[in-house]
Order: C-alpha cells, then structure tokens, then sequence
C-alpha cells in the first residue's frame, strides 16, 4: 500500500489539496498521513525559567485542540467523497515543517506528498525562501503541489515535459503507471528550441519504446519554454502535469513572477514534481 504524507495547516487551501490527495489514494491504493507541525514560541531570556514549561504547554494543548477538532471535518471530506474506506492516520509534531516532513518521509517510506502551494500560514512565502527551497527539492519522493483555485476532477489527461534523456524515460514509465490506473491518456511535451540537440531518431526510438502505452508525443518549436507549456496545458485540456525538476530549485523557479503569471493566465491544475 502507497503512504502519501499530507502536511495541512488546515486552511481551505490545504483542505482543497486534501480531497486532491484523496483522489491519488483511491487511484494508488494508499493511505493518507496527515501532518500538522505547529512552532514553539521564542522566549526572551528574561522571562522566569519556570514559565518556560507552562507557555509550551499552553502552546502545545491549543494546537492539539485545533487538531483534535480539524480531524473529524476531514474525515467527514473524506466520506463524502467515498473514501471512508481510506486510511487515515494524523501526526501533531512541533517545529519546523519541511524538517519533519523529511523526517517522517524518510523513517515511513512515504511515495507520495501532496500539499497546497499557498495557505493561512504563508506556505507561498516559505517555497521562495532559498533554504527551503532547497529543502524540498532534497524530498526524494514525487511531490503533487496544488493550486488553490484547482479543484479536484476526475483525471483524464496527464502532461508530461521531457528532454528526451534515459532519465526522463523512466520517469514517463512512472507516470504512465498512475494513468492506466487513472484510464487516462498521457500526452507528452518537448519544447525543441535552438539550443536543442535531439535528433529525429531519438524521438522515433521513443515512440516505438512506448508504442503500446497509452502516451502522445507533441514536438513543438519554440524559444519562450515557459508560455509553451503553458498554452499546451490549456490547449490540451491537461488535468495533471508531471515534470521532473531537474536538480534545480523546482519551487522557486514555479513562483517567479513570470512564471506564475503565465501559468495563471492560462490554466490553474496540480503539478506533480518528480526528481531525478
């Protein structure tokens, strides 16, 4: 069974990635795991040394209040959606968020994290930090980031962007693994600019390794990468997009600005970032 850790803060935003991590758990077969990590205040020095215990308690007791009453409203999502049949597990930690998620992917052997890009608590603002982002981009695992504005629909078609390594290659069999199981058709994208140093034999010799997979291959020109994949998403009517992330940092490099701006214009759906 597939372990997919869902951090939520709670808010509608990572209440609407919820129901997307529902959906990947019916598709999957897997179990969710929800991870709510809360910090604990700084204390001046001057504060009484036998205050210290009380104010972390405090702190401690009123986010595990908030998670105790949380729960059942996602439970209840999670039944509305016919997924009561899905397993459910909670985890309340204090500290920073990406280090227990790390933690906890590592000593569980989670596959999957799915998690809302922004929230009541800034998750936006905590992707464009340097040290963070490099943080998640050292998560070994695939991570499905959700939109705010992306509701949850059945899966249909899935984007895949490629430069046509090995690489890649075994990435498309994974994603290829998620559609047949979804019924969905796996549309994949080069972007060939001037710089590109594919030739016509390499795009055949994919074709004929994937010719029984349900899989399109778009080969489209173009200088601008972004506003390519961008325009293809809305014109191809992309549920999904999965792309590797290249060893870059993948989250800062989806919040610039001109990249939102793009991708926002033209369509708003859940990116799944696979590392190499």
């Amino acid at each position: 069974m597939k372990k997919i850790l869902v951090p939520t803060d709670f808010s509608v935003i990572a209440t609407n990635a919820f129901e997307h991590a529902l959906g990947l758990a019916k598709l999957v077969h897997g179990e969710l795991i929800l991870l709510h990590t809360y910090e604990l205040p700084i204390i001046d020095n001057q504060f009484a040394i036998e205050n210290y215990k009380q104010v972390f308690d405090s702190v401690g007791l009123a986010n595990f209040d908030r998670f105790k009453n949380e729960i059942p409203k996602l439970r209840k999502i999670a039944s509305e959606q016919g997924g009561e049949h899905i397993k459910i597990s909670h985890i309340l930690m204090d500290g920073d968020l990406l280090n227990n998620a790390k933690k906890i992917i590592d000593e569980d052997h989670i596959d999957y994290v799915v998690m809302g890009t922004s929230g009541a608590s800034g998750w936006k603002e905590m992707f464009l930090g340097t040290n963070t982002g490099e943080a998640i981009s050292n998560i070994r695992v695939p991570v499905l980031s959700v939109p705010e504005s992306a509701k949850y629909t059945k899966i249909e078609t899935i984007g895949f962007t490629t430069r046509y390594r090995e690489k890649d290659k075994v990435a498309l069999s994974n994603v290829l693994k998620i559609a047949r199981l979804a019924g969905a058709l796996v549309k994949c994208l080069y972007v060939q600019t001037k710089d590109s140093d594919n030739t016509k034999a390499t795009f055949k010799a994919w074709e004929d390794h994937f010719k029984n997979e349900p899989v399109q291959f778009f080969i489209l020109p173009s200088e601008e990468v972004n506003s390519t994949i961008a325009q293809f998403i809305d014109h191809q009517n992309i549920d999904v997009l999965a792309m590797l992330t290249y060893k870059r940092n993948f989250f800062q490099w989806m919040f610039t600005t001109s990249f939102t701006e793009k991708m926002s214009y033209h369509c708003t759906i859940p990116i799944l970032a696979m590392h190499e």
